[in-house]
């Protein structure tokens, strides 16, 4: 009797056990962001909170990512960095300060931006990696989202909230379908080759 084992490559192995913190976390950004949009005068201090759950579950799931399952050293680095600047934003957003809340949105452009050039920078540099069609649109459109906001001058936290809220409905879905090309790419590479 004999037993076919087939050894998991890492990018398999990465692909099956990363989906599904994708697919959390961009549904956690689309529903944040619906949030966002329909309540925009609600309490800055609730919607400070509402983003610092966001940052810190996101900056935890990418500091697990770094700690466990990235195939490469310079990936562990990139989600290290990451993950840390999502706690410390999170934190940061715990604060009631109405300034805080101004300055958040300079701390979650650069996030964005940091994270659109980590998630390109894995995608192109490495021709295996699953739904690599899509991490790459998700890191453009991540990363013009973070340039939106830190380059547009906000004038009112108003303002501020909205675009945020829009932009985390536009990643959020993104960081979705990501998820799905990655399962469906990860679910191709379990298939033997003829």
């Amino acid at each position: 009797m004999t037993t076919n084992t087939v050894l998991e490559s890492p990018i398999a192995a990465l692909a099956k056990k990363t989906w599904q913190t994708m697919l959390v976390t961009g549904l956690l950004a689309v529903i944040l962001g619906i949030i966002v949009l329909v309540w925009p005068g609600a309490s800055l201090l609730v919607a400070g909170v509402l983003f610092g759950i966001y940052m810190v579950a996101s900056g935890v799931f990418q500091l697990i990512a770094a700690f466990t399952h990235l195939p490469s050293t310079s990936f562990r680095v990139l989600a290290f960095i990451s993950g840390v600047l999502s706690l410390i934003i999170g934190i940061f957003c715990f604060r009631d300060d109405l300034t805080s809340i101004v300055l958040l949105g300079l701390w979650i452009g650069i996030s964005w931006l940091f994270r659109g050039i980590a998630l390109l920078f894995a995608a192109l540099s490495e021709s295996n990696v699953p739904g690599r069609g899509w991490q790459t649109f998700y890191g453009i459109v991540s990363a013009l989202a973070g340039v939106v906001l830190i380059v547009w001058p906000i004038s009112s936290v108003a303002t501020l909230v909205w675009v945020v809220g829009i932009f985390l409905i536009v990643i959020g879905i993104m960081e979705i379908f990501t998820s799905f090309g990655v399962r469906k790419d990860a679910h191709m590479l379990d298939q033997p080759a003829h």
